[in-house]
């Protein structure tokens, strides 16, 4: 029988995406909703996103984390994963916190879609005013 990994969770969101995080100590090995991450995110870039944190704390190698991540497209789910990966490493240890902070890894992008509005083609276009 093997010993109990302690597991830190962490809830990231960005857009419309929703990450759960779960993290533990082990061999560096990410996964996103069962695949690896460079192959779950279709371009390195997002890949590189969403392990970020892990990078800024220089701890890619010591933690496995595991990511269920739903909703959005790509760029709002890599945001999402790398948000959720900071705030369970908050609490894997308290003292990351000032080195997560300052690279801006704990802070929610509050940025959504405008909603559509009534009598107009879209959120900010109108339709073309003619005068006569």
């Amino acid at each position: 029988m093997s010993a109990e990994k302690t597991i830190f969770l962490g809830t990231g969101r960005r857009k419309t995406s929703t990450a759960r995080v779960r993290l533990s100590e082990g061999t560096g090995k990410l996964t996103a909703n069962g695949s690896d991450f460079e192959t779950y995110f279709s371009h390195e870039n997002f890949a590189k996103q969403a392990y970020r944190p892990l990078l800024t704390v220089e701890l890619k190698d010591k933690i496995d984390v595991d990511v269920n991540v739903v909703g959005g497209g790509v760029t709002g789910q890599a945001g999402a994963t790398a948000h959720g990966i900071a705030r369970a490493l908050q609490k894997l240890n308290p003292e990351l916190r000032a080195a997560l902070k300052k690279a801006g890894h704990l802070m929610r992008d509050p940025r959504e879609k405008e909603r559509k509005k009534p009598g107009q083609p879209g959120a900010r276009k109108r339709f073309q005013f003619s005068k006569r």
